[in-house]
Order: structure tokens, then sequence, then C-alpha cells
């Protein structure tokens, strides 16, 4: 199923390369808006800040999930040991 999905997706794009389909032309480059008014204007560094915190504080949860998670295989560990030994 996957291959054939490739397959299609690649003949596609064969052909659509033959048949010479170009993307329409696009701006020289950058261009700024301009004439904005003052009420549709953002500052980019509430942001920038509110992207840096939302990435720090799920990267620290994601640590804190696996700290309690290597506690929890610890403590069975160390309860396997102890099972073992009073055999």
């Amino acid at each position: 199923m996957v291959k054939r999905l490739l397959i299609f997706v690649f003949s596609i794009a064969l052909v659509a390369r033959a048949f010479g389909f170009q993307p329409p032309a696009g701006q020289g480059g950058f261009e700024p808006v301009t004439g904005l008014p003052p009420s549709e204007q953002i500052s980019a560094a509430p942001l920038l800040i509110a992207a840096y915190a939302f990435v720090w504080v799920a990267v620290l949860f994601y640590l804190w999930t696996i700290w309690r998670r290597l506690n929890k295989v610890e403590q069975e560990m160390q309860a396997l040991e102890r099972r073992s030994h009073t055999r």
C-alpha cells in the first residue's frame, strides 16, 4: 500500500515536471508591511518570550515525567531485589 502511494506521488511529480508546471512568480524579495494602524501592529518581543517560555515549560515537564518514571522503575527494581533475596 505504501509502495503504491510512493509510486503514485513520484509519478505525479514527474508529470508535473514534464509539463513544466511552475509556481507563480513571487516578489523579488522581502517587502515589509508599512502603513498599518497602531492597533494592528504587534511587537515581536512578547511573542518571542511567550514561545521560549512555552518551550522551556514543556522541556521541564518532560524531564520531570522522566524523573518520576525512573524513580518508579528504581523502586520496582529494589522490590524485585528484596524478593529475590528472601527466597
